[in-house]
C-alpha cells in the first residue's frame, strides 16, 4: 500500500495524562550499576512511527529526557526481517532464533531468560503489555516453545516461572482451554491476585498480581483500552519496588506494530502517545530512585512507514506506508539511568540482553 494520511492528533494529545517531560538531568545512580531494570519495547515502532507521536505530542515527550539514543539491528536466525517472536528472543535471552520461535534456538533447545535469570538470583520480576499476554513479544520472557501460536501451552509455562506480576489480556488461554484446565484456579493457588478489571489491579496491594483484562487482547487505546498501559506500569513498579534486591520489569506497546500492519496512521500515533505515557511513568520512577535503568526500543519496524509532512505546532503529520508488514530497517533505542552509556551507538537486539546481564550481574555466582 501507498497513500497519504493527514493526522491532527490534538485530540489524542487532551484525552492522555499530562507529560512530564522537561529538561534533560543527568541521574546520579548511588552506586555502579543498576539494581533495577526496565526494558520498555514499542512494538512496530520504528524513527517514522516515534517522530509522528513526537510531533503528535508537539515535541513534548517523555522519550526525549533520555539523554542517550543509538540504534538496534533486528534481523532474526533465518529471515533479513524478523518478526516478533524472533526479535523479543533476542531481548529475551540474547540468541538468534528463527521466525515464530519463542526462547528456543533454531534447533530446538531451550535458552534461558533474563526474567528467569533475575528470579533465580532473587530479584523480583514482571511484564505489563496492551495485548496478551501470551503473545509474541511477552511470551518470549517466560516460555520456550517453536512456534508463537502455542498460546495455551504459552499460558501453561507462566506456571512455571515465579514471575510477580503480569497485566495484558488472554484470559481466555488461561481459562478455555481444550485441555480443560483452568490455570485462573492455578494462578489463585500460586497465591497471585487474579484481577480482570483495571479497577481491580489498581486496587491490589503487595504480592503477586495476575491482571487478565480481556478474553484476547485489550481494545485500541481509543476503542476504550485508555490509559491501561502507563497505569499497570505504574502499579506493577509499585509493586515490584518492594523487593529490596532489584527487579526487571518489560513494558510493552503493543499495538503500535497493529497500526502498522493497517497502515493506520492515527491508530500509529495513538499507541505512540500511549505509549510514551507509560514511558514518562518509567522515567518519573527511575529519576527519584536513581538506581534504575530505563531502556526503550523496538523489536522492528512495521508498514514501512515514511512522514512527508506535518507541522509540529498543530502536531499534525502526514505519512505514507510503503506496505503492510515488518521492514528490515534498524529501530531506535533510548536509555536514561545508571548504565545508560553502555547503550549508545549501533548494536545487534542481542547486545541489549548481554549488557543487561552484564549490569545487574545475573550470570554471577
Amino acid at each position: 500500500m501507498n497513500f497519504k494520511i493527514i493526522l491532527l492528533a490534538s485530540c489524542l494529545v487532551l484525552s492522555q495524562a499530562v507529560i512530564t517531560a522537561g529538561p534533560v538531568k543527568e541521574v546520579k545512580s548511588k552506586g555502579k550499576a543498576p539494581k533495577n531494570i526496565i526494558l520498555m519495547i514499542g512494538d512496530g515502532m520504528g524513527t517514522a512511527q516515534l517522530y509522528a507521536g513526537i510531533t503528535a505530542l508537539r515535541d513534548n515527550t517523555n522519550i526525549e529526557r533520555c539523554p542517550v539514543s543509538g540504534f538496534v539491528k533486528t534481523l532474526s536466525a533465518d529471515d533479513y526481517i524478523t518478526d516478533s517472536a524472533a526479535g523479543a528472543t533476542a531481548y529475551a535471552t540474547g540468541y538468534k532464533t528463527n521466525n515464530g520461535y519463542l526462547s528456543v534456538t533454531p534447533d530446538g533447545i531451550a535458552k534461558e531468560t533474563i526474567l528467569e535469570m533475575a528470579e533465580k538470583k532473587g530479584l523480583s520480576t514482571g511484564m505489563v503489555t496492551t495485548c496478551a499476554i501470551t503473545h509474541a513479544t511477552p511470551a518470549a520472557f517466560v516460555s520456550h516453545v517453536n512456534s508463537r501460536g502455542s498460546y495455551e501451552d504459552i499460558a501453561a509455562q507462566f506456571l512455571k516461572t515465579d514471575i510477580d506480576v503480569f497485566i495484558g489480556g488472554g484470559w481466555s488461554h488461561f481459562t478455555k482451554r481444550a485441555d480443560g484446565r483452568n490455570l485462573a484456579d492455578s494462578l489463585l493457588k500460586h497465591n497471585y491476585v487474579v484481577a480482570r478489571t483495571m479497577d481491580e489491579v489498581m486496587n491490589a496491594g503487595s504480592g503477586k498480581l495476575a491482571g487478565l483484562l480481556a478474553d484476547e487482547h485489550p481494545a485500541r487505546f481509543s476503542a476504550g483500552r485508555g490509559d491501561m498501559l502507563p497505569k499497570s506500569t505504574a502499579k506493577a513498579l509499585e509493586i515490584l519496588s518492594a523487593n529490596k534486591k532489584g527487579f526487571f520489569l518489560m513494558v510493552e506497546g503493543s499495538q503500535i506494530d497493529w497500526g502498522g500492519h493497517g497502515n493506520d496512521l492515527n491508530y500509529v500515533v495513538e499507541e505512540v502517545v500511549d505509549f510514551d505515557h507509560a514511558i514518562g511513568k518509567a522515567i518519573d520512577f527511575a529519576a527519584k530512585d536513581g538506581e534504575t535503568l530505563v531502556i526503550i526500543t523496538a523489536d522492528h519496524e512495521t508498514g514501512g512507514m515514511a512522514i512527508t509532512g506535518g507541522d509540529m505546532k498543530q502536531g499534525k503529520v502526514e505519512a505514507r506506508f510503503t506496505y503492510g508488514d515488518h521492514s528490515a530497517v534498524m529501530v531506535p533505542l533510548f536509555a536514561f539511568g545508571p548504565g545508560a552509556e553502555k547503550f549508545s551507538g549501533l548494536q545487534d537486539n542481542t547486545d541489549v540482553f548481554k549488557k543487561c546481564v552484564e549490569l545487574q550481574h545475573l550470570n554471577s555466582k
